[in-house]
């Protein structure tokens, strides 16, 4: 197949782009997200592609969404921050646009762009970890993405790990993205700078004394500058997901484990700490092959490609 169109919805904004068989990406575009009016996204979708289409000869189409999406790659049963409900999402974009669509999970979209294009592509097994506002994942076994019998696995963040923990958006208490998010991260940093915590006096200050100006991008700029504080609660954030990607590593024994998302931007100062809990926490550590944790490479555009490519392996 030919050139493809890879669509990664979001609660803001829509990205598209052109993508070629060798992952080269021709042409983009972007639209804001209506993310209230269902039949708005449609429409937008639907005028990206039109868009991109104008110029390039384009065969089918694939779209990452947040959601649970089912086995025939065409419903979103589910999706917590877009007006999704059982919406039959491919029928109504092939109506629209008259091409061939698949729809797939954005963080198993993200996945596969990185098995296919980016740091994975070395590994016929591996696991995308994406470290933003929650945890999301993706899983690759034997070359093929793993989707489970209903279409909504490798939902990692939602992996129990402390009993009557915190409570979750997904109304459980105590799931891993409570603990190793960026939003974990900005509010157990805001926490104790509230507390007057003096190591936390200098990353203030940066916030200009405001607590609630401290975000997670300030956090890791405060780290790279060699704050002790910032170091801290990224050395702490690392634990968590370390802890974590073991207990999945007993579970999938993947080849490598990509960490993704925008937390990741920390680079090595989140990655070591990953790194070092991982192996500490590792089931038969010091009698088995360790696996490589690896940073993403293709950014904010994983998902783009991954659903771009998924499109020609309907």
């Amino acid at each position: 197949m030919g050139l493809t169109v890879g669509i990664d919805i979001g609660g803001t904004k829509i990205a598209g782009g052109v993508v070629d068989e060798r992952g080269t990406v021709l042409a983009t575009a972007l639209r804001e997200s209506p993310a209230t009016d269902s039949g708005a996204i449609e429409q937008a979708v639907d005028e990206l592609v039109e868009e991109l289409r104008a110029s390039h000869d384009i065969e089918a189409v694939g779209v990452g969404a947040a959601g649970f999406v089912d086995s025939a790659r065409s419903v979103v049963m589910f999706a917590p921050n877009l007006a999704w409900r059982d919406e039959p999402l491919r029928a109504d974009l092939e109506r629209r646009i008259g091409l061939p669509v698949i729809v797939e999970n954005d963080a198993n979209a993200a996945a596969w762009g990185e098995f296919t294009f980016g740091a994975g592509e070395d590994a016929a097994d591996s696991l995308l970890v994406t470290v933003g506002t929650g945890v999301g994942g993706g899983i690759v076994l034997n070359g093929e993405l793993h989707r489970g019998t209903f279409g909504v696995a490798a939902e990692i963040g939602h992996m129990r790990v402390v009993p009557g923990g915190r409570l979750c958006g997904c109304g459980n208490r105590g799931c891993w993205e409570q603990y190793a998010s960026g939003t974990a991260l900005v509010r157990d940093t805001r926490g104790q700078a509230r507390q007057g915590s003096l190591i936390a006096r200098s990353l203030l200050d940066r916030a200009g004394g405001d607590v609630s100006a401290i975000t997670g991008p300030l956090i890791t700029e405060a780290a790279h500058d060699g704050d002790a504080f910032a170091r801290e609660q990224l050395a702490s954030l690392g634990r968590w997901l370390g802890e974590g990607i073991a207990s999945l590593t007993a579970v999938l024994d993947p080849g490598v484990v990509i960490i993704g998302g925008g937390v990741s931007e920390a680079g090595d100062l989140l990655l070591e700490p990953v790194r070092a809990h991982f192996k500490a926490n590792l089931t038969g550590r010091h009698y088995r092959p360790e696996l490589e944790v690896r940073a993403a490479l293709l950014g904010n555009r994983a998902g783009m490609l991954g659903a771009a490519d998924l499109a020609r392996r309907p």
